[in-house]
């Protein structure tokens, strides 16, 4: 009768299952917790095959154990080469650091897709809750994680209907609306919206509203007609757009608003090129104030949103979730954003 040691030896490892069902043991470990998003049907039959043809029995006591206390947290978010996403991390390190917890970061480069294969990467890699920026196309698969009791919280984007997951995020209607009808009273007779493209992202699509809703009270003009939509990567498509803008609308006062500071930058770029002159018959605003604002002549008109304070506080609400302390219910909550006037648009 054999051993314990004999029994030991003999004991089928994941690696085993791994090399005879062809696949990498990432995808049995996503296997075995039945995370079957990114599984096709034949690869879930072929390692279930392997499986009880080679009598697999995972160590789930040992998963358990590292399950509960990894002291590790997940973060994705859309696009690192974004500062309002590095410094949503840096706020979100400096309660890790503080609580002696180890930040795991992925960056989805706001593809659904990506972001999904990221969470479970993450998960894979048993962080004990995750704090996502996501790409706004991924809401039924965030929920699916929610209700599976992952702790879980969204910084700045939250879902499609707010309210249903733990969101830290900064207000944009009000402050979007409050730009909007500040550019009415300095006089300027048209304002459009330029962005990469407001597709599923929340905050986006709150400023798109409030745009407006701002231009018919106040303008009495349908701001869906004014959205100037241009890709990043090509600043003749932005030169393109502005000038398009100033043809449609000759000798009169114009102003442009950017959904974002990433949008700011590259329609600053494309004002320069197109040799407009920012001011008095062309105003510029728009998020966010990332301090090179105020040194561009004659200084930018900005929304400022403190998006530190947001990482900041969704690693604190999430501790507190993984720790069982957190309030009742899922929190929403909204941290305030400031309109900072500058040269950019003055008075006529």
């Amino acid at each position: 009768m054999p051993g314990k040691g004999e029994q030991q030896e003999k004991r089928v490892t994941i690696d085993q299952v791994a090399a005879q069902a062809g696949v990498s043991k990432t995808t049995v470990s996503r296997y075995l917790n039945q995370r079957y998003d990114a599984l096709s049907e034949d690869t879930r039959q072929r390692i279930h095959q392997v499986i009880e043809e080679l009598n697999y029995r995972p160590n789930r006591i040992a998963q358990s154990l590292k399950a509960r206390n990894s002291r590790m947290l997940g973060c994705l978010v859309s696009d690192i080469s974004s500062p309002f996403s590095s410094i949503i991390v840096k706020g979100i390190n400096s309660v890790c650091t503080q609580a002696g917890y180890q930040l795991l970061l992925v960056d989805s480069e706001d593809d659904p897709e990506r972001e999904r294969t990221g969470i479970q990467d993450l998960l894979e890699n048993q962080v004990d809750g995750l704090i996502v920026n996501t790409t706004g196309q991924n809401d039924e698969y965030l929920l699916s994680l929610y209700q599976k009791g992952i702790p879980l919280v969204l910084a700045d984007r939250c879902l499609s209907a707010a309210g249903m997951i733990d969101t830290v995020a900064t207000e944009n209607y009000h402050v979007t609306y409050q730009c909007i009808t500040y550019l009415r009273g300095l006089g300027y007779e048209q304002v459009a919206f330029f962005t990469q493209g407001n597709r599923n992202v929340a905050p986006r699509i709150l400023r798109f509203q409030a745009y407006c809703d701002a231009m018919r009270e106040n303008f009495h003009l349908a701001g869906e007609e004014r959205l100037y939509q241009f890709q990043l990567d090509s600043t003749a498509d932005c030169v393109e757009k502005l000038r398009a803008y100033q043809a449609q609308y000759p000798g009169q006062r114009l102003a442009v608003f950017a959904v974002n500071g990433v949008a700011m930058l590259h329609m600053l770029q494309g004002i320069q090129q197109a040799g407009i002159c920012i001011g008095k018959d062309f105003g510029v605003c728009g998020f966010d104030d990332w301090g090179w604002a105020d040194l561009i002549p004659p200084g930018i008109t900005t929304i400022t949103q403190d998006s530190w304070e947001v990482g900041r506080r969704s690693a604190e609400l999430l501790l507190k979730r993984i720790q069982g302390t957190g309030p009742v219910g899922p929190v929403y909550e909204e941290l305030p954003n400031r309109l900072i006037i500058r040269g950019s648009t003055v008075s006529g």
